[in-house]
């Protein structure tokens, strides 16, 4: 899911280099709602992981 995240900030970075507005726009907001979804996993993966007790 990162790797996704990467993906969409790269072809952001691209668009709005050449000047790609809308383009840019969407694919950063794409690659910000993955990122936190990646984050809420990851912490959610934190906490519910298996434990070793004792």
């Amino acid at each position: 899911m990162l790797r996704w995240t990467v993906i969409f900030l790269i072809i952001a970075i691209i668009a709005g280099i050449f000047g790609f507005a809308g383009i840019a726009a969407s694919a950063a907001g794409i690659a910000k709602v993955i990122f936190f979804i990646f984050l809420i996993l990851f912490v959610i993966s934190l906490f519910t992981g298996k434990r070793n007790v004792g």
